[in-house]
């Protein structure tokens, strides 16, 4: 099963931009399906972002569309999420998760591994 490994979370003020990345181990990175997700304080986890195994089709949630660009490198075997015009709200524990069915994790949220996740911290 693949393992991951998220980094690149920190202190930000709004209108900042920071990229996530999640380094996967395995050889099988390539056929996994891809996807972010986050946790607010006080608040379920949520879903916001997905990509197919080869790249090429890619999910947003509402809230983060136009701001937030998920891309892959399967020869590095990462994921990443690049975070534009942060704003507070954005403030989350943010997970990457990997799944065998893109629609899985795009429709359902359901993942066959996840990582321990990375603070994101936006102040106004």
């Amino acid at each position: 099963q693949v393992q991951l490994v998220e980094s690149g979370g920190g202190l930000v003020q709004a209108g900042d931009s920071l990229r996530l990345s999640c380094a996967a181990s395995g050889r099988t990175f390539s056929t996994y399906a891809m996807g972010w997700f986050r946790q607010a304080p006080g608040k379920e986890r949520e879903f916001v972002a997905a990509i197919r195994r080869s790249g090429g089709i890619t999910s947003y949630a509402d809230s983060v569309k136009g701001r937030f660009t998920i891309s892959r490198n399967n020869a590095k075997n990462t994921v990443y999420l690049q975070m534009n015009s942060l704003k507070p709200e954005d403030t989350a524990v943010y997970y990457c998760a990997a799944g065998l069915r893109y629609s899985a994790i795009a429709d359902k949220g359901a993942a066959d591994a996840w990582g321990q996740g990375t603070l994101v911290t936006v102040s106004s």
